[in-house]
């Protein structure tokens, strides 16, 4: 594995936004470069140690999603090589699989959550108030329970350092108007049902995801950031799946539950992780994507 990328440097190019994860990178007036770093964020706080690996891993299933998905709604690649934009070896090192050239279009001000089973904060929620996200649900589910159908749970885009908020689906026809709300709820459905129905014959179950959405120049919807990957998605292994508790998942579960254990008030700084965890944290990225693609990460 080569060394890890805990903040890119491309000084040919102009910084535009350095996200929890992803540095993005201007070219010109319709087309931006993203960098998948190995940053990991838990609990909206990023971490010292870098995760080898990791920014590779959710470029390529992102990559992988985006074709297969397709036929549903286009994306913002654009097909170029990022490699093409750069002449110094220092910054072509920092690019590779892990960087796209994207499209530059207007993002849409919501996270589009779509949840298919019953955990984390909307088991909670479910457990006061037999709701999740305001949704009625049917009495005498358990935690982990599949929903008789995928619900439409939009958020707010925090900035960084602090929490998205769920919000109504009202509240999202008044952010972005009553068509365009009822047309990102069905598309982010229709993805999730997909790529859901997919992954089971891979033997991963998609408890919930998120994804982001952007309108080209002509007002068409258009999938963007990163989709369906272990950062923006719940997965769990289908051979351990039991209703009534919570599976180990192939996210960064692992991190949060060691951050959690050692005594961390989740406020920055956030501790350095041992060595066993970032490598233990690195090989289940790894292995949701060998899981899901049938193929290891190219880095």
């Amino acid at each position: 594995m080569p060394q890890p990328l805990l903040q890119s440097s491309v000084k040919s190019l102009k910084l535009i936004n350095q996200g929890k994860v992803r540095d993005i990178y201007d070219i010109d007036a319709d087309k931006m470069l993203i960098i998948t770093t190995d940053r990991l964020s838990a609990f909206d706080v990023i971490l010292p140690t870098p995760i080898v690996g990791k920014g590779a891993v959710l470029t390529q299933i992102a990559n992988f999603w985006f074709d297969k998905l397709a036929h549903i709604i286009p994306n913002h690649l654009t097909g170029i090589n990022p490699d093409s934009l750069v002449s110094d070896p220092a910054e072509k090192a920092q690019l590779g699989e892990r960087a796209i050239v994207v499209k530059k279009l207007t993002p849409l001000p919501i996270e589009a959550v779509v949840r298919g089973y019953l955990v984390g904060s909307g088991w909670k929620e479910y457990k006061k108030a037999g709701t999740v996200c305001g949704i009625a649900l049917p009495t005498g589910l358990q935690e982990a329970s599949r929903l008789p159908e995928p619900i439409f749970t939009p958020s707010t885009k925090a900035e960084l350092g602090t929490h998205d908020e769920n919000i109504t689906f009202a509240q999202t026809e008044q952010l972005v108007g009553a068509e365009l709300a009822a047309k990102v709820r069905d598309t982010a459905i229709a993805l999730y049902q997909a790529a859901a129905e997919f992954a089971l014959t891979k033997g991963i179950i998609i408890a919930d995801t998120k994804f982001e959405f952007g309108l080209d120049k002509v007002g068409n919807l258009v999938l963007i950031d990163e989709a369906l990957t272990p950062d923006s998605s719940r997965f769990w292994p289908a051979e351990q799946y039991k209703v009534g508790s919570n599976p180990p998942s192939f996210d960064k579960q692992y991190v949060r539950d060691w951050l959690e254990a050692c005594g961390w008030n989740k406020q920055p700084p956030a501790p350095a992780l041992p060595a066993d965890v970032a490598a233990k944290t690195s090989e289940k990225y790894r292995q949701a994507m060998r899981q899901l693609t049938g193929r290891d990460v190219v880095v």
